[in-house]
Formats: C-alpha cells, sequence, structure tokens
C-alpha cells in the first residue's frame, strides 16, 4: 500500500527532526542556526505534504492529528512567509511528537493500513 512508504518518509523526516534537535539547548539556539533551521523546516515541509496525500480513509482514523496546524504550518513553509518561529516551534515540539505517536498507535492496532502491497 502506498500508506506504508508514506509511514516511513513520515517516520525518517521525523526521526531527523529529532537529531537535528537533539543538540540544541533552546528555542533561541534553534532559531540562530539558519543552517539547521532550514533542514528543520525542510522536514516540516515534507512531513506536512505527506500527510496531505495519506488516504481519505486513513486520515479518518487519524483524526487526532492536528490537521489544521499541519495546513498551516505547510502553508507558510511554501510560501515562506514570515514571521513563522511560533508555528515551526510548535511543529517540532508538539506537531511532529504527537503525529508520529499517533500513527504508531495506529499501526500497532490495524497493520494493514501499513503492508507493503504491490
Amino acid at each position: 500500500m502506498l500508506s506504508r512508504m508514506q509511514y516511513d518518509i513520515l517516520q525518517t523526516s521525523g526521526q531527523f527532526v529529532g537529531a537535528l534537535l537533539a543538540e540544541l539547548q533552546s528555542e533561541e539556539e534553534l532559531f540562530a542556526s539558519a543552517n539547521t533551521l532550514r533542514c528543520v523546516e525542510a522536514h516540516l515541509r515534507v512531513i506536512a505534504q505527506t500527510l496531505v496525500h495519506l488516504p481519505e480513509p486513513l486520515r479518518q482514523r487519524l483524526v487526532q492529528i492536528d490537521w489544521h496546524g499541519w495546513k498551516c504550518l505547510q502553508h507558510l513553509l511554501e510560501q515562506n512567509a514570515q514571521p513563522r518561529r511560533e508555528e515551526v516551534w510548535y511543529g517540532v515540539r508538539a506537531l511532529v511528537p504527537a503525529t508520529l505517536a499517533l500513527i504508531a498507535q495506529l499501526r500497532r492496532r490495524e497493520p494493514g493500513w501499513f503492508e507493503i502491497g504491490y
């Protein structure tokens, strides 16, 4: 299923965000590092774009995801809109962990959504 590939994309991007933030001590440190911020924002954009393309039946099983938050963040990142500091910080501290946790829970409950099908 396409959902397995999407799951892998979400997991990989989420892990990259976590790894990039692991060395940072504060919010200020993230926003002071242009290179790290650019990488984090790129992964947030990948996650947001991947979520938009999840099949509707799968999206309906993930009603607890902050779909509005992801949509707003995606718009800000794609339009390169400023300011977006609060939204990016919300993305890395709340959206990413919560979304990955909810998808992992669904994968445990309904593994069929995440099988590779041809």
